[in-house]
């Protein structure tokens, strides 16, 4: 699989709009090579060196999405529609929706991370990132990753 945006290129700079420090909007986001097989996508965008780079503690999870449609093929700039049947996870705002990059301090790396699952994730409510990749245990059959940087 295949994961890019046209916003920013891998290892890249995230422009500004797409963080706190702009308008806070998702960026857009393209897929392709997506398996026959899966039945299901999941998408988590997070931060593995917060809150320092150089000493980072903790992954900071900036956006959940799972049981996107292996047809969507992506999502728009900012989207506020989600395809049908795409369910929302948790970010560590305690919030579902998109939360961009807002570093305290220091270049901050990005991970998103695309995976296609051979099931749908059923039987969660507001799940966050752990009961996600506890539920797509076993399941993965495809992986794809696109990682942005941003430092304010």
């Amino acid at each position: 699989m295949n994961l890019a945006s046209s916003a920013f290129a891998h290892n890249g700079a995230i422009p500004k709009k797409h963080t706190c420090d702009g308008s806070d909007s998702s960026p857009p986001l393209s897929w392709s090579g997506v398996p026959t097989q899966a039945k299901s996508l999941v998408l988590i965008v997070d931060d593995p060196d917060a809150p320092d780079p150089a000493a980072p503690k903790m992954t900071w999870v900036h956006w959940v999405l799972y049981n996107l449609p292996p047809s969507a093929g992506g999502l728009a700039e900012g989207v506020t529609s989600l395809p049908a049947g795409t369910a929302e996870g948790t970010n560590d705002w305690q919030r579902t929706g998109y939360g961009g990059p807002c570093p305290p301090v220091g270049r901050h790396r990005y991970f998103h991370k695309l995976y296609a699952l051979d099931t749908l994730i059923q039987g969660l409510s507001r799940p966050n990132k752990a009961a996600i990749e506890r539920a797509m245990q076993g399941h993965i059959i495809a992986r794809a990753e696109l990682i942005g940087t941003y430092e304010r």
